[in-house]
């Protein structure tokens, strides 16, 4: 289950990294990031405006997976919550504590210090 988990989350993140980038890349209104890249050039790779079409496709794949990947860490987190749910400490019966050895409560009153209750009648020097 552990490692089912890792890839997942492995796959969430490479996919988040991915959207990040391609958000990044893409030719908005403004000369953007993309503009530098060439994306707006009709000489390209996917024609004049096939590589917007191709950024955004791949975007929205993106963004796919990395909801998907989130769902389905969502539920793996809640069924191990449920099993941990179900063996609550607060669902076993409460035990009592063993009573203090004596040798402990020695020594706690060894080191304890007594303080006076009452103040000195007189204060020297006045």
């Amino acid at each position: 289950m552990h490692i089912v988990m890792n890839l997942v989350l492995a796959l969430q993140i490479l996919s988040a990294v991915a959207m990040i980038g391609l958000v990044l890349i893409q030719h908005g209104k403004g000369a953007d990031m993309g503009a530098a890249f060439g994306s707006g050039t009709s000489g390209s790779l996917f024609g004049a405006t096939g590589s917007a079409n191709f950024l955004s496709r791949t975007t929205a794949v993106s963004a796919t997976v990395f909801f998907a990947a989130t769902l389905v860490l969502a539920y793996f987190g809640h069924q191990r919550g449920a099993a941990a749910a179900a063996e609550s400490v607060l669902d076993r019966p409460a035990q009592m504590r063993p009573a203090a050895s004596a040798s402990v409560q020695a020594a706690s009153s060894v080191n304890s210090v007594t303080i006076p209750t009452q103040a000195p009648a007189q204060i020297p020097g006045r």
